[in-house]
């Protein structure tokens, strides 16, 4: 559905330029963005290797398995269907460790399994269990405390104080998270209720 958002808003910029007189004016911006975008990646390829070697260090050193031991009496109580020590677990607190550090392209493959072992304890291969739905809202929350990719970004474009974004992420991560987790426990209760009444109307 997106992808299809997206080819319409593109051939509508398009037709309104070719009408309004500006189609070499939108030519010369796409190859420009295309120019720019190119440079732009070619430019965070480094920094973005150097928080990669961070984070391989920080493994290595044991922090992140210290990091998920510190959060895993939270993570057990938000997914009481995963045993403690099913491999699903442990790559959901290495999800969550990954976000942490604004590591999106770490963290994706992790979150991968982390779906696909918990689709193994779902009985109902149709819908999504309690802990898939979850785990879905805390990623889609953004859970960041040091946005990594964005700090490359502002180095970039040469900011003045590129890393002065940190104390606004993390307010607004725990504002997400906070807010994902009610509307998810919200949705879980009621529909739990709806069963229970029409369980008892039976």
């Amino acid at each position: 559905m997106v992808h299809i958002i997206w080819v319409g808003l593109a051939a509508v910029g398009i037709v309104y330029a070719m009408f309004n007189g500006t189609i070499e004016e939108v030519n010369e911006v796409i190859f420009e963005s295309a120019n720019e975008s190119v440079y732009l990646i070619i430019s965070l390829v480094s920094i973005l290797v150097f928080w990669l070697g961070l984070m391989r260090i920080a493994e290595e050193a044991g922090l992140l398995v210290k990091l998920a031991t510190l959060f895993k009496p939270l993570f057990t109580r938000l997914f009481p269907d995963i045993p403690h020590d099913h491999p699903a677990m442990g790559y959901i607190l290495s999800n969550f460790s990954a976000n942490l550090f604004g590591l999106g392209n770490a963290a994706t493959p992790l979150g991968i399994k982390a779906m696909h072992e918990m689709k193994k304890l779902n009985e109902d291969k149709e819908e999504a269990s309690r802990s898939m739905i979850t785990f879905l809202a805390l990623n889609t929350s953004s859970v960041t405390l040091i946005p990594t990719t964005i700090i490359a970004i502002r180095m970039q474009y040469d900011s003045v104080a590129p890393t002065e974004i940190v104390i606004s992420t993390i307010l607004a991560t725990l504002i997400s998270t906070t807010g994902a987790i009610l509307v998810d426990r919200y949705f879980y209760y009621r529909r739990q209720g709806r069963l229970d009444y029409d369980s008892s109307v039976k």
